[in-house]
C-alpha cells in the first residue's frame, strides 16, 4: 500500500510552524515561511489530526513516500465521499438480496448446507468489493506540499499511478463545479496546468474546488515572492 501515513520516528514538518532555513532537493537555499503568514485560505483552517476526511488541510502525523526531509504538506485531498454513492448501493443491495431471496423459488430445493454455502460466497464477494472500494477512495489521494503537487491514483493493491509537478512550473490553474448536487455539496474538479512534462493534473471531484484553485494561486505568489526577495538563491 501506498507509504502515506508516518511512524512517531518520522514526523515531517508541520506547516505551521515557525519559519526554517532549508536545502532543497535541487541545493538552493530556501528560508521558507509558515504557510498562514501568506495563506488566506490556511490561516482560516485549523490543523488536521483524522486521517479519515477529504478534506485535510495542515494534516499532522502525514507523509508520503517520496517526501524530501522539510518539504511541508499544506493540504491533502480525496474525492469527495458522496463519489462512492453509486457503490455504497450495490453493497446495500448485495448485502440485503440473499435475505430477500432465502426462501424464493430458486433456492427453496436447495439443501440448507448448499444455500449456507452460497450466502457465505455472496457475502465473501461483497465484502471483497466493499473492501477495494474503501481502499481506491481512501488511498488515491492529491497533494499540495510548499513545493509540489502530487496525484496519486491507487489503481489496486498492485498497481498505483503518481504524478507531480514543481509549484513554479504551474501556468494555470482552474476550477470547474458541474451539476446541481455538485454545487449543493461544494465539490468539483480542479485543473492545473504546467510547463513540466506532466502537461495537466487534476484533481477530480474533490471539496472546495474553489478554494483549492485560491491555495495554489496563493502558492504561486508566494513562489514568485521568495525570487524577488532572494530568498531562493
Amino acid at each position: 500500500m501506498p507509504d502515506i501515513f508516518t511512524s512517531p520516528a518520522k514526523t515531517p514538518a508541520s506547516p505551521h510552524k515557525t519559519p526554517t532555513t532549508k536545502l532543497t532537493h535541487i541545493g538552493k537555499v530556501k528560508k521558507s515561511r509558515s504557510v498562514d503568514e501568506y495563506s488566506a485560505v490556511m490561516r482560516k483552517e485549523r490543523p488536521t489530526r483524522s486521517h479519515w476526511r477529504s478534506y485535510m488541510p495542515k494534516p499532522e502525523r502525514t507523509s508520503f513516500d517520496t517526501q524530501t526531509s522539510d518539504e511541508q504538506i499544506i493540504l491533502l485531498l480525496r474525492p469527495h465521499p458522496i463519489t462512492l454513492l453509486k457503490q455504497v448501493v450495490i453493497i446495500t443491495v448485495a448485502v440485503v438480496l440473499p435475505l430477500l431471496s432465502g426462501s424464493s423459488f430458486f433456492t427453496s430445493f436447495l439443501p440448507g448446507s448448499y444455500i449456507l454455502g452460497l450466502n457465505l460466497g455472496w457475502y465473501l464477494l461483497t465484502f471483497s468489493y466493499a473492501l477495494a472500494t474503501f481502499l481506491i477512495w481512501f488511498y488515491s489521494v492529491f497533494i499540495i506540499t510548499d513545493e509540489r503537487v502530487i496525484d496519486v491514483d491507487f489503481v489496486s493493491l498492485l498497481f498505483k499511478d503518481v504524478s507531480s509537478a514543481k509549484i513554479d512550473v504551474i501556468q494555470d490553474i482552474s476550477s470547474k463545479t458541474g451539476g446541481f448536487l455538485a454545487s449543493v455539496l461544494d465539490y468539483g474538479t480542479v485543473y492545473i496546468q504546467t510547463a513540466g512534462e506532466q502537461r495537466e493534473i487534476q484533481f477530480e471531484n474533490i471539496p472546495h474546488p474553489a478554494r483549492v484553485a485560491a491555495l495554489l494561486n496563493e502558492l504561486l505568489l508566494e513562489e514568485e515572492r521568495e525570487k524577488a526577495e532572494g530568498r531562493v538563491q
